[in-house]
């Protein structure tokens, strides 16, 4: 049974064109822990949530975007809340991998109560991922 201060964690099953790719990406670069798999998916250990990688090669990413605060964010993306410090110490690691940012690191509604700090990367497959982080997390559904 789960503790009363333990969040549930999320289930996501995405498409992707080539295994070894998001092997190498979720696996290698994010340092997700891969968990079983077949020669048809792969689950990863996302930040303490179930992502599933499922092989579809013929399946195309969407590019339509929202305009938020100044940026173009995908409409079609999924991601994980950080820690700040967890959240910069990424957002280095994929700056010295030289990782196309889609929204490179910013901090969002400044002075507001959304105050945020985010940044968007797409997969290889061109699954768009955002990450972000709240100096106050009991702010993160404030309104």
């Amino acid at each position: 049974m789960r503790q009363h201060d333990e969040r549930p964690r999320f289930h996501l099953a995405f498409p992707v064109r080539d295994l070894a790719e998001a092997r190498a990406f979720y696996g290698e670069l994010l340092g997700c822990p891969e968990g079983r798999s077949s020669a048809e998916w792969v689950d990863f250990d996302f930040f303490g949530h179930q992502i599933v990688a499922h092989l579809s090669p013929n399946e195309r990413a969407h590019k339509e975007y929202n305009h938020v605060d100044g940026e173009n964010v995908p409409v079609r993306h999924f991601g994980v809340v950080l820690a700040m410090d967890e959240w910069s110490q990424l957002a280095e690691k994929l700056s010295r991998a030289h990782v196309d940012f889609v929204i490179a690191p910013v901090v969002r509604f400044k002075g507001q109560v959304g105050e945020q700090a985010t940044f968007f990367i797409r997969d290889p497959s061109g699954n768009a991922l955002e990450f972000k982080a709240f100096h106050d997390e009991t702010r993160i559904f404030a309104q």
